[in-house]
């Protein structure tokens, strides 16, 4: 026991033998006795002070919002998406083979007029060039004077069946007429034939009849494709038509679609199947598009060594232009995902992959857990949910400055 204490404690214990037998005791007594308990007693502790600030959390990168802005930090909020696989190849454009027109002649003759030059649009069946030609003229009056004798013999047809009918006329009057009309008939439809295959529309073959003899050598040569003219074979004058001269007039081409010749390695093929989605881009304006792919041609190109797929692409403004080299990225897989980042999200800290998600004071490290990726971005499975915001450029800056952080501490 302290030293200190024993002249408390016996004051202490002579105070309690007074009060007791003397009750009457001045107030002072009393007093003195509270005094001493008081000193006899163990001190109490004091109470703790208020609790000073927490502790900054591990991993926090404190930045304003004028900081992150000028280091060129930028946000997106989390959200899901498709992981797409893609195969990189290069391309030209070219015309749509379905959408693609040579107006060609089909009979001799001289070019007397050219309605259009290059460049020029051409509706389909408008008339595009004339032509004279004396092989026109005689298959026009072929076909007219067939016309003419079986149209007749019909009648003479009619008349005899009626009277053998009647029986005033004999049989074999009657079966003569009748073979004589079907063989004008066939004579008349072979005239009418061979107008066709020459070029004329059945209504310019049923308007003959009321065309001026002069007018027998023209010719009115039509386009069969609406598009625009690409290429003029001839010259106002030139002789056309077969035995070595030349028969096509025009090319015409549609442009509202065109094709993309796309050069696939034979090891690649097995991953391109018609019906995938093709991303394209100009090599010289950057332009960008996306169309499907519609041919597969199986045989490899004997000089390249390389398959030919081709894409086909929406082309309303007719800004891609044949002859064009694309590079195209083809779409051979594309899975949805819940949540998914840009790859340039993910920084490494102590070797296991993080994020920076956007809080209040900066940016907070957090570990997340990936899954499948692709070319540009990555599935996280653990440790973000949709909605947040995570840093997805310059996020070395942010890995930099929790570095010097925690060399601080």
């Amino acid at each position: 026991m302290s030293r200190r204490l024993i002249p408390v404690l016996l004051a202490l214990a002579g105070g309690v033998l007074i009060a007791t037998w003397w009750p009457g005791a001045p107030d002072a007594v009393h007093t003195m006795l509270a005094g001493a308990r008081g000193a006899a007693a163990p001190a109490k502790p004091e109470p703790h002070a208020a609790a000073g600030p927490e502790p900054e959390r591990s991993g926090l990168v404190k930045l304003t919002d004028d900081q992150v802005g000028k280091a060129g930090i930028r946000t997106d909020g989390v959200g899901g998406g498709n992981l797409s696989r893609h195969l990189h190849v290069p391309g030209t454009i070219v015309p749509n083979a379905n959408l693609t027109a040579r107006i060609a002649v089909k009979t001799t003759g001289t070019v007397v007029e050219l309605r259009k030059g290059l460049g020029d649009k051409v509706a389909k069946g408008e008339v595009v060039a004339l032509l004279d030609s004396r092989e026109i003229a005689d298959a026009k009056g072929e076909y007219l004077a067939a016309r003419v004798s079986a149209a007749l013999q019909k009648t003479l047809y009619e008349r005899d069946k009626e009277l053998w009918d009647r029986r005033i006329s004999s049989e074999q009057q009657y079966l003569r007429s009748q073979a004589s009309y079907q063989d004008l008939k066939v004579k008349e439809d072979a005239a009418r034939r061979k107008l066709t295959f020459l070029g004329l529309s059945q209504a310019e073959i049923q308007a003959l009849p009321n065309q001026p003899e002069a007018q027998f050598e023209r010719q009115e040569i039509r386009s069969p494709l609406g598009g625009k003219v690409v290429e003029r074979r001839v010259d106002l004058g030139a002789a056309v038509g077969r035995d070595n001269l030349e028969t096509e007039l025009y090319s015409v081409v549609d442009l509202s679609t065109v094709w993309v010749d796309l050069a696939v390695s034979p090891g690649d093929l097995p991953l391109v199947r018609e019906g995938q989605t093709v991303a394209v881009r100009a090599e010289a304006t950057g332009e960008a598009a996306r169309g499907r792919i519609v041919i597969i041609v199986p045989v490899l190109d004997q000089a390249t060594r390389a398959a030919r797929v081709v894409a086909e692409l929406a082309n309303p403004d007719e800004t891609w232009r044949p002859g064009s080299f694309v590079g195209a990225e083809i779409v051979i897989s594309d899975k949805p995902v819940r949540v998914l980042i840009p790859a340039s999200a993910i920084q490494t800290l102590e070797g296991r992959p993080n994020v920076f998600v956007r809080v209040a004071a900066g940016f907070e490290a957090r570990p997340v857990k990936l899954g499948r990726s692709d070319d540009a971005a990555v599935e996280v499975t653990e440790g973000l949910e949709p909605g947040e915001a995570v840093a997805v450029t310059n996020t070395f800056t942010l890995k930099s400055e929790l570095g010097k952080a925690a060399a601080e501490d």
